[in-house]
């Protein structure tokens, strides 16, 4: 995934998402997130037609700010601090834009998330492989952050607490 892409992302995400028609994609796995002080919504992960993987967000109840936001390695949100999903589907990269050998398959832009606590996006990520990294044995999930990430800092981006978590379950 390029810098550009990332940026693209982060664009779709603060201007309002492209309303891609559901003929051109193929539904790969879906999240229900819930976490910390109401925070729910839906997650899906899809394949479009040139091949892309397409992650898209649609949670409220976030507070204010800005946060980090992954796809995790592990289908599981038990632990209360949600750090049952393990690490970032990191794949053999590094994480972050920033830094040589990034990003990982499941880094997002951070996401800015205003007063409403709406938070809705639409980001492209083309290291991801659904069927490989989402649709493996032990599955994979999505999690929100309290704080920002830096893009750099191994292995997670210091983008805090684990405010919210959704396992991504096959479609």
């Amino acid at each position: 995934m390029t810098l550009r892409t990332i940026l693209l992302g982060a664009a779709l995400a603060t201007t309002g998402s492209v309303a891609l028609a559901e003929s051109h994609m193929q539904a790969a796995a879906t999240a229900e997130v819930q976490g910390k002080d109401g925070i729910s919504g839906t997650v899906t992960v899809n394949t479009t037609a040139s091949g892309r993987s397409l992650v898209q967000i649609d949670v409220t109840g976030v507070p204010a700010g800005t946060h980090g936001v992954h796809l995790h390695e592990t289908g599981d949100c038990s632990a209360e601090d949600f750090k049952s999903a393990g690490g970032h589907i990191a794949g053999d990269r590094q994480h972050g834009v920033l830094v040589d050998g990034g990003p990982h398959p499941g880094d997002m832009p951070n996401m800015v998330v205003g007063d409403d606590g709406i938070l809705k996006a639409e980001v492209f990520l083309d290291l991801l492989d659904i069927e490989q990294m989402v649709k493996d044995d032990d599955g994979a999930a999505f999690i929100i952050h309290a704080d920002a990430d830096d893009y750099e800092s191994q292995p997670s981006g210091a983008a805090g607490d684990r405010i919210a978590c959704g396992v991504l379950k096959a479609s």
